[in-house]
């Protein structure tokens, strides 16, 4: 698997939305609110993709063999979406992602790279503590989903990025 990185474009909003939605709901389901899980549908993600890739051009995909397998959101100093689709978890492509989305951060003049993890997500805040993310405690993350506001109880990750 050699996956190429590159900037995402409107042709690719379906297959990133589509990660998007599976990847979200394997790690917030039961662990964010009822009413938030209901109103992320694959409309709602492929309504949020097609926008923001319209609009920014913060979202890089690793493409594997002309299939969209995972992608990265990056703004300003915040590593806002980190997903790898299923077939392709336990490859190693998540941490090229995040390798990506820290240099796009670095670049941009940030000394430092936050994310935020949903608290009950242990897979992904396994994953972010070996890479060398530390844990700075609770972020109540406030989400708008549908016209309706939620909190997800959430962890403050953050890592420096100074570079020798």
């Amino acid at each position: 698997m050699t996956p190429v990185l590159r900037p995402a474009t409107a042709d690719d909003a379906d297959q990133v939305a589509a990660v998007f939605h599976r990847g979200w709901h394997d790690g917030h389901r039961g662990h964010v609110p009822d009413g938030l899980t209901q109103r992320r549908t694959p409309e709602a993600f492929g309504a949020r993709v097609a926008l923001r890739i319209a609009e920014t051009t913060d979202t890089t995909v690793a493409e594997v063999d002309g299939v969209v397998a995972g992608f990265v959101m990056v703004s300003g100093d915040e590593v806002e979406q980190v997903y790898v689709d299923r077939a392709w978890r336990g490859t190693g492509l998540a941490e090229v992602l995040l390798d990506e989305a820290e240099r796009q951060v670095a670049e941009a003049g940030h000394p430092t790279a936050w994310l935020a993890v949903v608290v009950g997500n242990a897979r992904a805040r396994s994953f972010y503590a070996r890479r060398g993310w530390r844990d700075e405690g609770d972020l109540p993350y406030e989400v708008v989903a549908l016209g309706e506001r939620f909190t997800s109880p959430c962890r403050r990750y953050v890592k420096d990025l100074a570079r020798d």
